[in-house]
């Protein structure tokens, strides 16, 4: 980047739809160098919007930070060699070209030629189909393993590196803020599509034999499967320490109980706490969610959701929620940002209709909940869908009649779909900051804001975040 010319910088700026500022830059004669050499207050002056700053002082310390660790790393080789040459042998010796080749891949990769029909898909800026998804997920394969010298087995970081490039150079793929989930999910199971009928490959069958796969056995396409050695192929990670034969029968026992109407609940919380290491371990490699509730019906309902917050975080979120909102309400409905939304106009009308203390609260509580991404400037179709149909594919609430005393109707949605009735915006509201934690989804940017204020209160974090 050093090297390039002010119009090699302006080119980078449209490719990271920062087009707004390539005549400004023109104008300043920013070269590359220069383009390294800013600081904060120079792009300040430079550039006007705070977004466009936030997004291109990232990208810098990005770059810097990349430069520093391979420079770090040649030194560190240099001096080891030199001064202690003991050192880098033998497996030290082979870890530290691991490391170096990973760098070098990283700072090097590039994507891929795409084919005449996706360029024009991509040009236009549409979010593709599925089958032309399919046609970008395969080139991208195809790209990585030619990088990785043959390899069909990529790390997280190398995953990470190549979503992170497919949505740098084409940012209307991020699909709700939730893209880069969807994407390298998609890139993973391409990958686990390949292996699955290679009978012949060395590394291939030394993995497969390690992680349990049997010659001649098919894979399961999910997990759906209800046999631990089921779970284990499908994530290809280190078998988890619990017995498949004893997993097996608890997950069997958990999904007839779900079907009854009276549950031992006791016996439910048994047998949630014995299972929590393969499901958290299913979570954290990104199984479907789908998947996950088949073999773990019971984290539909609200109170194992919050209980299942509670085994990784021990608080209680429930109960730090309706602190929250008793001590926030009023002062959120008082702040000026709120005064004319359509939620707050509702709420005013209904407050006439009625005198109980209890229901008034009620009323307030729902609307400060429905009101906080508009305290916090951020998106609220991602936070919730009042009277209207959710789009969003990351938690979301959608809720219906909020202020009708025997109408209301609050439910949670992940990926579209509903996964818990729950009885008041109270219940919503924790379920809702639960979901982002127990299924480990990364927050979207456009609701960040609202959802840190929110965990920094559950948490109890010494410095809070405040309204503004």
């Amino acid at each position: 980047m050093e090297s390039w010319s002010v119009e090699q910088v302006c080119n980078w700026l449209k490719q990271r739809n920062l087009g707004e500022l390539v005549p400004k830059f023109r104008e300043e004669e920013i070269s590359g160098a220069a383009l390294l050499a800013l600081n904060d207050r120079m792009v300040q002056q430079l550039v006007k919007k705070i977004g466009h700053q936030a997004v291109l002082m990232d990208l810098i310390k990005k770059y810097q930070q990349r430069k520093s660790g391979l420079e770090s790393l040649t030194y560190c080789c240099e001096t080891a060699s030199q001064n202690f040459p003991e050192v880098i042998t033998g497996k030290n010796l082979k870890s530290f070209f691991v490391r170096h080749k990973m760098l070098q891949w990283t700072s090097s990769y590039a994507l891929p030629d795409f084919p005449y029909d996706v360029k024009c898909i991509l040009a236009e800026k549409k979010c593709p189909d599925h089958s032309m998804r399919i046609r970008i997920i395969e080139f991208l394969q195809a790209d990585m393993t030619k990088y990785l010298e043959g390899s069909l087995y990529p790390n997280s970081q190398q995953y990470n590196i190549v979503v992170n490039a497919l949505l740098q150079a084409y940012p209307f793929l991020d699909e709700d803020g939730n893209g880069f989930l969807l994407w390298k999910r998609a890139l993973k199971d391409r990958f686990k599509y390949v292996r699955r009928p290679i009978e012949d490959d060395e590394q291939v069958l030394r993995n497969k034999c390690k992680f349990g796969h049997r010659r001649g056995q098919s894979r399961k396409s999910s997990f759906a499967g209800n046999t631990l050695d089921d779970v284990q192929g499908q994530v290809e990670e280190e078998p988890a320490h619990l017995k498949g034969s004893a997993m097996d029968v608890h997950i069997k026992w958990l999904n007839r109980e779900y079907m009854k109407t009276q549950r031992n609940w006791e016996e439910v919380d048994n047998r949630m706490n014995v299972t929590i290491e393969i499901r958290r371990k299913m979570i954290s490699d990104k199984a479907p969610l789908k998947d996950v509730l088949r073999l773990f019906p019971f984290l539909r309902c609200p109170y194992q959701l919050f209980r299942e917050f509670q085994l990784l975080t021990h608080m209680d979120i429930y109960k730090k929620t309706v602190e929250i909102l008793e001590i926030y309400s009023e002062n959120i409905l008082s702040l000026y940002v709120v005064r004319n939304n359509p939620i707050n106009i509702m709420l005013q009308e209904n407050l006439k209709q009625h005198t109980e203390e209890d229901v008034l609260k009620y009323m307030k509580m729902t609307a400060a909940c429905l009101l906080l991404p508009e305290v916090f400037g951020d998106d609220s179709s991602l936070f919730a869908a009042v009277n209207e149909e959710v789009k969003a594919v990351t938690p979301v609430l959608e809720v219906k009649n909020p202020f009708s005393v025997s109408s209301c109707e609050f439910a949670l949605y992940i990926e579209r779909e509903e996964l818990a009735q729950l009885d008041d915006c109270t219940m919503a509201l924790a379920a809702l900051v639960a979901a982002f934690h127990v299924f480990d989804i990364p927050c979207p940017k456009r609701i960040h804001r609202t959802l840190s204020f929110l965990e920094s209160l559950v948490f109890e974090v010494r410095s809070p975040a405040s309204l503004p």
